[in-house]
């Protein structure tokens, strides 16, 4: 079995983070994830954009950590946004019914 792998770039702007994810999200990598966004935590940005269009995989694990990290980012005073979200993804979402409680920002804003 091939190790997971997930790439995340993070770029700063005045009032956001947008971090770029390639790759999966799983048992894995989650870990990985959490650490990227609690770092950004840190010095919490008005918003957190997750960009997921490089996203190939995103197991339970990988859900329930987006949940997570969205609530903490809230704690926070900060707003988690997902952008770019894969239709493979936005069904998982439907089904789990987790759609409603994630920020979901597909059109690139004006």
């Amino acid at each position: 079995m091939d190790r997971a792998e997930l790439s995340i770039t993070l770029h700063r702007t005045g009032d956001e983070a947008v971090l770029r994810l390639a790759g999966e999200i799983d048992m894995l990598t989650a870990a990985q994830l959490s650490t990227v966004v609690n770092e950004v935590l840190a010095d919490p940005p008005p918003r957190i954009v997750l960009d997921l269009g490089g996203v190939t995989f995103c197991d339970s694990q990988g859900l329930g950590t987006l949940v997570v990290l969205s609530r903490k980012a809230s704690h926070a005073q900060s707003l988690l946004v997902l952008s770019n979200v894969g239709d493979f993804l936005l069904r998982v979402l439907d089904i789990t019914g987790l759609r409603s409680a994630l920020m979901i920002r597909n059109e690139t804003a004006p």
